[in-house]
C-alpha cells in the first residue's frame, strides 16, 4: 500500500511532461516565426532583384 501512496505523490513524471509540452510549444512558435521571416525576406530580395534588373 505504501508503494501506491508514494506513486500517487510522485510528481516528477508530470513535471517532465509539462516541460516537454512547454519546449514543444516554444519550438512551434520559433518554426512559425522563421517561416514568416523567410517568406518576407524572399519577397524583399525578389523586389530588390527586380529593381536592379
Amino acid at each position: 500500500m505504501s508503494i501506491l501512496k508514494r506513486f500517487a505523490k510522485d510528481e516528477s513524471g508530470a513535471t517532465a511532461i509539462e516541460y516537454g509540452l512547454i519546449a514543444s510549444l516554444i519550438a512551434v512558435v520559433i518554426i512559425g516565426a522563421a517561416r514568416a521571416l523567410g517568406t518576407k525576406l524572399t519577397t524583399t530580395f525578389g523586389n530588390i532583384a527586380a529593381n536592379l534588373s
